[in-house]
């Protein structure tokens, strides 16, 4: 079976005041991913995602480090499942992550996905779980200059080469405190952008992040905070506003999180020391 690409071609019939035509577009191509997890204890399914096809396994690698499920140390391999129960057609949208040692701890698995660690639970639980697991972000020497801010959503639009041929993709960029590009990903969902980023991160030894910036298009969700501070990136930046949960989560967890950066403006929601004026 052929693989799936970031992009589908679809006909469309193009109105425009009294007049109609027939022509091609570029879609981006959305389809589910299910992650699997194998050890010598066995499988077992824990995600199924809509995502853009490319980068499957830095998704799923980033998804189970950001939930906390699997550190990139205990990784031995990653590839397209060939179980039985697959079919050839669904292949490339399943992924197998092979570990050492026992299967993880799954609370809550009877549904056979997980789709957050903040289902089904409160803000402040969530936060109060949150808590158990990481601690917060140092980063005392990292400073930034709102020029540098300033060029961050320019860098990310250039560096979006599906956004480009679709208009339907979200973006996560990761940049050096300097505001240099280091890698940018491209999905239907800020969150697996994110996920693609840090997954790239684990499995090239980059982690932690403390000394990054990470810029996503539209705007920035708790989802999106947990999976920056489990990556311990210190400073966070969105296109849109925040959210009530993840400025909180930021202004708990020492992160500095920045909001309605467009053009030569943004607000500064926590972690203002780090940003640098006059």
């Amino acid at each position: 079976m052929s693989r799936p690409g970031p992009t589908t071609r679809a006909r469309v019939r193009e109105l425009s005041g009294g007049t109609a035509r027939d022509r091609r577009d570029t879609l981006a191509t959305e389809e589910p991913l299910e992650v699997r997890v194998q050890s010598p204890e066995g499988v077992r399914t824990v995600a199924i995602t809509m995502r853009t096809p490319g980068h499957d396994f830095d998704l799923a690698a980033g998804f189970l480090h950001g939930e906390g499920l699997v550190e990139p140390g205990r990784i031995t391999a990653i590839g397209y499942c060939t179980d039985d129960d697959v079919e050839p057609e669904a292949r490339y949208n399943v992924v197998t992550v092979r570990i050492d040692g026992p299967l993880p701890d799954l609370p809550g698995l009877d549904r056979h996905f997980l789709t957050s660690s903040a289902c089904g639970v409160c803000g402040s639980a969530s936060l109060a779980a949150l808590r158990h697991r990481c601690a917060p972000v140092v980063a005392d020497e990292l400073r930034i200059t709102p020029e540098v801010l300033y060029g961050l959503p320019g860098k990310l639009r250039a560096a979006q080469g599906v956004f480009g041929k679709t208009g339907g993709l979200q973006a996560a960029g990761l940049f050096t405190a300097g505001g240099e590009p280091v890698a940018a990903r491209e999905d239907v969902g800020r969150h697996n952008a994110v996920d693609k980023l840090v997954g790239w991160s684990a499995l090239t030894g980059r982690l932690p992040l403390e000394s990054h910036l990470l810029m996503v298009s539209g705007r920035a969700s708790y989802e999106i905070m947990q999976k920056a501070l489990a990556a311990r990136v210190p400073v966070v930046c969105a296109v849109g506003a925040p959210s009530s949960l993840a400025v909180d989560l930021a202004r708990d967890f020492g992160m500095t999180l920045v909001g309605f950066l467009r053009g030569e403006r943004c607000n500064v929601y926590a972690g203002m020391d780090r940003v640098v004026t006059g």
